[in-house]
């Protein structure tokens, strides 16, 4: 009872356009393999450093007690 039209013929198939103007934008492989790396010189062993931390807060400490002697003994 349900007549389904009838299917229409489908229009022949477009040429596909030429592959060339697309050439540039696909990603070309790389020609050459890249250049190996040169290889990584060893590095010295660390010479163990003084704990500049500590320094450096004695070091300001010791500058705001000597501003602060200083600030005081003027009055």
């Amino acid at each position: 009872m349900n007549s389904l039209p009838p299917l229409l013929p489908l229009p022949p198939l477009l040429p596909l356009p030429p592959l060339l103007p697309l050439l540039p934008l696909l990603p070309l492989p790389p020609l050459l393999p890249p250049p190996p790396l040169p290889p990584l010189l060893p590095l010295p062993p660390l010479l163990p450093l003084p704990p500049l931390l500590p320094t450096f807060f004695m070091a300001v400490f010791k500058m705001i007690l000597f501003l602060k002697i200083d600030f005081l003994s003027r009055f």
